[in-house]
């Protein structure tokens, strides 16, 4: 039922230095907010793929994922406890909360904005019928919310990847943990599941360029403004994704790529990855810029 990631509804204690990092790091362009404690951040047509908003709390507040109709909202509206939202921009719109507390939105017919997002870096965002990229929630019962997401919205298990307790803080003898990644179009996953708790409600976002130059000139931006990339230049093993991670102002990591694999559900078989990357990819503290 599901399409797409479409935007994600964060808070933040600080829209001007949303602004900057949306703008002069990330390559994005502003867009037509309603008010002036909104900042809306663009990557093409829609109005706002990041809606920041001024609060008291750097977090996510909720992802926003599309559907294609308003009988596909309905549809997922009969199998989940939501509540209609008035949401600017759409025709219609539900909100949940998955087991795990994360909060969704789900909407239809969004009102495009056909001013060119042209990007003052020249950066093409990889988005259209896929989604603004893959977001990575927290989800200490994996197993509780891989059943919602597959059972009850319908996403489909791209893969799984065994993770050392001990990062996790359990003991080394304690069972696995898994990290679920869930697919809802051809982009290899549009969602994952990952067994931490995190202060800001996510783990990271993946936005995709359309070249690797794209991403070698945003990693440039990130030293000349101060944003201290949290990971070295790497190759996923899972979605082949060659992307390096920074600390956004909100106190989670962006995941900046290009490249990234595309499934077909019809030939596609679920397996265990067993190593984060192929190459690259050496983590410094998270967040740190």
């Amino acid at each position: 039922m599901i399409r797409s990631l479409g935007y994600l509804r964060i808070e933040a204690t600080s829209l001007d230095a949303w602004r900057a990092f949306g703008v002069d790091v990330l390559g994005m362009t502003l867009g037509r907010a309603p008010s002036d404690d909104v900042v809306y951040l663009r990557m093409d047509d829609f109005p706002a793929r990041l809606i920041i908003t001024q609060g008291t709390q750097d977090r996510l507040l909720a992802s926003g994922w599309e559907v294609a109709s308003s009988e596909e909202l309905d549809a997922v509206a009969q199998v989940v406890d939501a509540k209609p939202l008035d949401l600017p921009g759409v025709q219609g719109a539900i909100g949940f909360d998955d087991p795990c507390g994360n909060k969704l939105e789900v909407f239809w017919g969004a009102a495009l904005d056909h001013r060119p997002a042209a990007s003052r870096f020249g950066t093409t965002f990889v988005t259209g019928d896929m989604g603004m990229g893959h977001v990575v929630l927290p989800a200490l019962d994996t197993q509780a919310a891989l059943d919602f997401y597959t059972q009850v919205l319908g996403f489909r298990l791209r893969d799984s990847m065994r993770m050392d307790p001990r990062m996790f803080g359990g003991p080394a003898d304690a069972p696995p943990v898994w990290m679920r990644f869930l697919g809802c179009n051809p982009r290899h996953h549009s969602l994952a599941l990952a067994p931490m708790p995190t202060p800001s409600g996510i783990v990271h976002l993946m936005i995709e360029v359309s070249s690797l130059d794209d991403v070698g000139r945003a990693m440039d931006r990130c030293v000349k403004k101060g944003f201290k990339p949290s990971s070295t230049l790497g190759r996923h093993a899972n979605d082949h994704m060659v992307s390096f991670y920074v600390g956004t102002p909100g106190g989670f990591d962006i995941e900046y790529g290009t490249d990234g694999m595309l499934v077909d559900d019809s030939t596609w078989i679920s397996r265990e990855t067993t190593a984060i990357s192929l190459w690259g990819h050496t983590f410094g503290r998270p967040g740190a810029h």
